[in-house]
């Protein structure tokens, strides 16, 4: 028995060793199951901009049959920790994402590269069409190396229109909470903690006027994933895609 464990012992140690040699050993890319990660940032998950979105080469873009607005000018995230999602009341986001934090905040229509100082720390816009429905925050801050936690995101878009579209809805979803301007008019807002769900809210009838109709929105975010997706709809609920969608 004492020879038995003896052995057990010794390929015990043989089996720690190896394993201790091989944890040493340089991993070089591609080598074996274990290339090296994307990105060296611990709470983010691995992601290329280009996985989940793309510059728009056409000046002017078309929703599809299903209406939904990929094209998107967005600001880097604005730090603005939380714990929780459950504090998103309507009082606290009107308090929040009507606080002003830059120049223009709320008449802007950034160009891709454009700077913005907050709380001495510049952040930069970026025109990215989305290659999805839903426009996926923490994929485009995570590819950033930007924070995806505790934050704000600030979006632009331009809808322009050939001719006036009367009783139109703009129906939306987002995770978090949200609020939405269109012509600097506010037109929704998404409190609570909620998860993205296309068409979760819907605002009041609304016109859009011919020529060009400035949408924004802010989407707020403690712990947890973030993205929105937005579009309009007639009175049955049906996309509207009569337009086209420009970052400016």
């Amino acid at each position: 028995m004492s020879n038995y464990i003896t052995k057990l012992a010794l390929s015990a140690l043989s089996v720690a060793g190896a394993v201790a040699l091989f944890a040493q050993a340089p991993q070089t890319q591609g080598s074996g199951n274990f290339p090296p990660p994307r990105q060296n940032y611990q709470i983010q998950t691995p992601t290329y901009l280009s996985d989940y979105f793309e510059e728009g080469k056409e000046m002017c873009v078309t929703p599809d049959s299903t209406g939904f607005i990929r094209r998107w000018t967005v600001l880097e995230p604005i730090s603005k920790p939380n714990r929780s999602n459950t504090v998103f009341t309507d009082s606290y986001l009107d308090h929040v994402l009507d606080s002003v934090y830059f120049k223009d905040q709320f008449t802007v229509v950034p160009k891709n590269g454009d700077k913005v100082k907050v709380d001495g720390e510049k952040l930069q816009w970026h025109a990215l069409d989305s290659k999805l429905d839903n426009y996926k925050l923490y994929r485009f801050a995570a590819a950033l190396k930007k924070p995806v936690y505790g934050i704000i995101f600030y979006a632009v878009t331009v809808i322009n229109c050939p001719e006036e579209i009367k009783d139109v809805r703009l129906s939306v979803g987002s995770n978090s909470a949200s609020k939405w301007w269109l012509d600097g008019q506010e037109v929704l807002m998404l409190s609570g903690d909620r998860r993205m769900v296309a068409d979760d809210a819907v605002s009041k009838r609304l016109t859009l006027k011919k020529g060009p109709n400035v949408l924004r929105c802010a989407v707020i975010n403690g712990p947890g994933m973030s993205d929105f997706c937005a579009r309009f709809v007639d009175e049955s609920g049906n996309p509207i895609n009569n337009f086209t969608v420009s970052y400016q």
